[in-house]
């Protein structure tokens, strides 16, 4: 048998102000588009936008 399609999936998230990633989990039924936060940036030192990579 074939396995279904989890609600949960893994993305990567890039900073907009320096190259660095988070790799975090998002729900495909809650949150259908691009994610967007403000997390904290090691390389610039200060919390900055995360957007949603493929």
């Amino acid at each position: 048998m074939a396995k279904k399609k989890g609600t949960r999936i893994v993305i990567k998230m890039k900073s907009t102000e320096s190259g660095f990633q988070y790799v975090t989990t998002k729900s495909r039924r809650n949150d259908p588009q691009r994610l967007e936060l403000r997390k904290y940036d090691p390389v610039v030192r200060r919390h900055v936008v995360f957007r949603e990579t493929k």
